[in-house]
């Protein structure tokens, strides 16, 4: 489904990501974790088409990004670490907004409104001004408006930023389903708890390089440490971690 091949991005003469080679199958929760500066936001900002690579190509669903852009973003949804919303819209407008991007219309629209408010727990809210909205409510509206054209593959930076333990626990429990029913989710994130309890694999990155990758029990394997992900993950990147 997501396929890095060579991937590279340098700016002024630095590899932010250095040649990054990755396959992710179908249905898969995909964490991608790495210190600040690693290079997990510059990867998905090329995986959404914001950012075009030095080199390397990226194919989802088999389709390579930089020859059928179009194509492709219309079966990503992304979900940015510092997303924009117009404020002045309600949720409802909102989200008829992002869906005519994606060409949607008719009565079966309203019904996916409806149904994504519902999903979020925004219903009482959905005729508000999103500038009455609460942090951890925008970052929900955020995730409903990336899902509205029902994408096969969901790209995320930090879902859990500004939510609430009980909004948290919802966006987990809704990706887990969502890739059940055969989408693919990756995910960049500093919360090692987040990636350890949701993700099917992980790769960890440092310095724009893949230095780990697999399940979490493969990742123990390759750390040499028993424990936690907090614990493999810092003995792989440096850190101190005891057996």
């Amino acid at each position: 489904m997501i396929t890095f091949e060579n991937l590279t991005k340098i700016y002024s003469g630095i590899k932010a990501v250095d040649n990054l080679n990755l396959h992710i199958e179908q249905g898969t929760i995909f964490g991608f974790i790495g210190p600040n500066g690693a290079g997990k936001t510059t990867t998905i900002k090329m995986m959404a088409g914001v950012l075009r690579p030095t080199k390397g190509r990226i194919y989802i669903n088999g389709l390579d990004i930089a020859k059928a852009p179009s194509k492709v973003k219309k079966i990503i949804g992304f979900i940015p670490d510092r997303p924009f919303l117009y404020e002045k819209l309600s949720g409802v407008e909102f989200l008829r907004f992002k869906a005519g991007i994606y060409g949607m219309t008719g009565n079966r629209l309203g019904e996916k409104i409806l149904y994504l408010l519902n999903l979020f727990e925004l219903s009482d809210w959905a005729d508000e001004l999103i500038e009455s909205y609460s942090h951890g409510m925008k970052q929900r509206l955020i995730i409903a408006s990336a899902m509205i054209h029902e994408p096969r593959v969901i790209i995320v930076d930090e879902p859990m930023v500004g939510l609430d333990p009980r909004g948290a626990k919802l966006v987990k429990e809704i990706f887990k389903e969502w890739a059940s029913k055969g989408a693919t989710v990756f995910m960049s994130t500093h919360t090692l708890a987040l990636a350890q309890e949701v993700c099917h694999q992980i790769a960890i990155v440092d310095n724009g390089r893949i230095v780990a990758s697999g399940t979490s029990e493969d990742l123990k394997k390759q750390a040499g440490v028993e424990g936690d992900l907090e614990k493999i993950f810092l003995k792989i990147t440096g850190g101190v971690a005891t057996k």
